[in-house]
């Protein structure tokens, strides 16, 4: 399939409803309005098609750049195009979802990761975190720096409050997700969590939460999914 015909089918899973939701969360145009459910039917197609992958993100719209993270192959991305996609994403579910998904899988996760936290645009700092979030979710513990984790949770505590919006809800992710994820991290995450406390994030007018840090471990704890990896981040 061509960029201009998966265009064709998001345009005509789109809809008025399901847009106006995404823009109410901070979706820009151009964007059709497709489910994600619809948006796997297509994936499934031209899944592992990394050259279309790519096209779609450069076409902007939403739909599209969202559908590619889906869609393309982490293993075969390289830092540069990484970085472009980190830098152009329009709105958080991009920043958030589908780049660190992609960061993830590939075998730059890591150093981006830690390039993109420190970085003065906001979207680019929570892609960093939502990217570490997923290599702790997805990598074998023994592939990890414990040390830098456990640096990085004390960084979280210092800062997070500090923060840009959406950077406090991707540095509340990572801590839910060294204590879920990590073992050797739970306890020293839970005390990260306990010390932030409630993380205040305008979630774009909608009702969307913020999860509490320490009920929401405390959760996957009585689950006795402790240190469950998952085989990818992507959903």
């Amino acid at each position: 399939m061509t960029r201009n015909q998966v265009l064709k089918e998001l345009k005509a899973f789109g809809s008025e409803a399901t847009k106006r939701q995404l823009m109410k969360r901070g979706a820009r145009e151009p964007i059709f309005g497709v489910k994600v459910a619809d948006m796997k039917t297509i994936a499934k197609k031209i899944k592992g098609d990394q050259a279309l992958a790519l096209d779609l993100y450069e076409s902007g719209n939403g739909d599209a750049m969202y559908l590619a993270g889906l869609v393309a192959d982490g293993g075969k991305m390289t830092k540069t195009v990484l970085r472009k996609w980190a830098r152009d994403a329009n709105w958080h579910m991009i920043a958030e979802y589908t780049v660190p998904w992609v960061a993830a899988e590939s075998k730059h996760g890591w150093d981006l990761a830690l390039e993109w936290i420190d970085s003065g645009r906001a979207h680019v700092a929570s892609a960093g975190w939502a990217t570490i979030g997923s290599l702790v979710a997805t990598r074998p513990d023994g592939e990890m720096d414990l040390g830098k984790l456990k640096s990085l949770l004390k960084r979280v505590e210092k800062e997070i409050h500090s923060s840009p919006n959406r950077v406090r809800y991707t540095m509340n992710g990572f801590v839910i997700a060294a204590a879920s994820y990590v073992k050797a991290l739970t306890a020293d995450a839970v005390r990260t969590a306990k010390a932030i406390g409630k993380v205040e994030v305008e979630m774009d007018g909608t009702a969307c939460k913020v999860p509490f840090a320490p009920e929401y471990i405390e959760k996957i704890k009585k689950r006795g999914a402790i240190g469950k990896k998952r085989k990818t981040a992507k959903c």
